[in-house]
């Protein structure tokens, strides 16, 4: 067994690449070649059923077998970790029954990791990650900001990192971008700029804001608007109008965890700068 972080045990940090699928099962069937066939496919369905989270059944015979064991691999892809920790666990043990039986070691292993861009690396006994994401801090208590709008932000910003954890790009970003909407709003109170902000959507507002910043100030916002628009965009990211079918690229997980942090890096700064002109009215 692997040693990695025992909170994978129980929630993801996001799926094995398909390719790393079709890579594990192309060894096994050479592995296959060396002894009982259908006794091989058990061993792995088993190891594989476990980190899936489902029970063990035999199948009739070797045709099924491969089936079965191509089903539960299926399953058990929604978790990275536990899934190459199946593999590479199952592969041990058949060694440790079959000592003359040449099985993928783990440089054999990390290849296969490597070419699909898994973002995982076996250093045994430890399973490291090489693609982590450690997403941007957005600040525990928003100074000026209510209780409820504290609630909202602890809420949105968990989903988000939970659908990330799930592989779910689209959700995850959702969530956020909701989260940056839903903030830019509280620049409406009339505490802010004696509640000269007028705008009900975030365009609007952020807009009204760039025009009385400066400098660094305009220039964030800018981007920020930017970036809302490309994500909103059914040409760009398609998360609040779906995508375009004929022009629209559906979010990969990779750039989710980029524009995630993105977005928390906005809303860092707009809690900020609602903070400081909260102050300002004083």
């Amino acid at each position: 067994m692997l040693q990695f972080d025992n909170r994978w045990r129980f929630d993801s940090p996001g799926p094995i690449e398909g390719d790393v699928e079709t890579g594990f099962i192309d060894l096994i069937n050479r592995v296959c070649g060396q002894g009982h066939r259908q006794t091989i496919l058990e061993h792995f369905k088993s190891h594989f059923a476990a980190a899936a989270g489902v029970p063990h059944h035999v199948s009739s015979n070797a045709s099924w077998a491969a089936s079965d064991l191509e089903k539960v691999i299926s399953e058990a892809a929604g978790n990275a970790p536990l899934f190459i920790d199946a593999f590479y666990a199952a592969c041990e043990r058949l060694q440790q029954q079959n000592p003359e039986m040449a099985l993928p070691d783990a440089a054999r292993i990390n290849r296969v990791l490597a070419d699909a861009g898994a973002g995982y690396q076996i250093d045994p006994p430890n399973l490291i990650a090489t693609r982590v994401h450690i997403p941007i801090a957005v600040p525990d208590q928003a100074p000026s900001l209510d209780t409820q709008a504290q609630v909202l932000i602890d809420v949105a910003l968990k989903a988000s990192e939970s659908a990330l954890g799930e592989g779910n790009a689209r959700q995850a970003v959702q969530e956020v971008l909701w989260l940056l909407e839903t903030i830019s709003k509280a620049f409406r109170s009339p505490q802010v700029l004696d509640g000269s902000i007028q705008g009900r959507y975030f365009n609007k507002i952020i807009g009204e804001l760039r025009q009385r910043g400066r400098g660094h100030q305009e220039q964030i916002l800018q981007w920020m608007m930017t970036l809302h628009g490309y994500l909103s965009s059914p040409t760009g990211g398609g998360v609040r109008h779906g995508v375009d079918l004929r022009e629209g690229i559906a979010l990969q997980i990779d750039e989710a965890r980029l524009y995630c942090n993105l977005i928390r890096s906005y809303l860092t700064f707009l809690i900020a700068e609602h903070d400081r002109l909260s102050r300002r009215s004083l």
